[in-house]
């Protein structure tokens, strides 16, 4: 079994969390039709930060950074880890 970081655990048949945040914005984003230059402008973050969120290369987005996605894309940060 492969080491996992200090203090977390795979869960047995789980969705890694980074796939599902990356996943969920993505299709909502496209649902309502917005463009990821769109959406950092409505979330007053850059268009980067949408692209690294969205493959995955932000690990970690911040919570204020997913408030403020969720705002521009009218639901509660909670919405954002659904799949």
């Amino acid at each position: 079994m492969a080491a996992q970081p200090h203090g977390m655990r795979k869960v047995r048949g789980s969705t890694p969390l980074r796939s599902t945040i990356s996943d969920f914005p993505k299709k909502l984003r496209e649902a309502k039709g917005l463009s990821q230059e769109k959406l950092a402008r409505l979330a007053d973050v850059t268009n980067n930060t949408i692209i690294k969120i969205e493959t995955g290369e932000s690990p970690n987005p911040t919570v204020d950074t997913l408030e403020k996605i969720a705002k521009a894309l009218g639901v509660s940060a909670a919405d954002l880890f659904k799949d």
